[in-house]
């Protein structure tokens, strides 16, 4: 599968929260983020990711391991992706340490989800906020096979438009980057 996604930096998130909160129950969570790569940077090089994501909700705590393959679309960056849930998430760690990973950066992101339905499509968007960056952010996802990437990224303007969110408000730098950079 493919996730489809769009990611914007949002100039007025009070309404567009709002103007989500109309469309579906909000779910709060904190996301405590570590990519992992080869001590060479190859997947990183390869355009790649390595992730173990644990998942503070307001009444659980889950994690997943998540790889995510270079980017079929240059210009929305979306990339095939394969996740599962992690029992241990230690133990998770440890396993791709001793596979040879290393941990390349960690950090946390404060949000809030929307599931909905738009376009024929499940949607999942989040408003993000990572404490060491100015700004919120959104994202607007769906899981599509590679032949209905197009259709979905139209589906997800669309909702960005309903949004209040223009196409000069898209970005496609990476949280990790733009962590890396603040701790410079």
């Amino acid at each position: 599968m493919i996730e489809a996604e769009l990611k914007a930096r949002v100039q007025e998130p009070e309404q567009v929260m709002a103007k989500l909160d109309e469309r579906a129950r909000a779910r709060s969570e904190v996301y405590r983020d570590t990519y992992f790569d080869r001590p060479e940077g190859t997947l990183a090089a390869a355009d790649e990711e390595l992730r173990v994501r644990t998942i503070h909700g307001e009444d659980s705590t889950r994690t997943v391991l998540t790889f995510k393959g270079a980017a079929v679309d240059p210009a929305s960056g979306s990339k095939p992706e394969h996740e599962t849930a992690v029992e241990d998430a230690e133990a998770a760690h440890a396993i791709l340490r001793g596979l040879g990973y290393v941990e390349v950066i960690a950090f946390e992101k404060r949000c809030r989800n929307y599931n909905f339905e738009a376009g024929g499509r499940r949607m999942l968007a989040t408003l993000v906020r990572v404490p060491e960056i100015d700004g919120t952010f959104l994202e607007v996802e769906t899981l599509v096979g590679e032949g209905e990437l197009g259709a979905a990224l139209d589906s997800i303007r669309g909702v960005l438009a309903d949004l209040g969110i223009g196409e000069g408000d898209l970005t496609r730098e990476a949280y990790t980057d733009a962590v890396a950079r603040e701790r410079q």
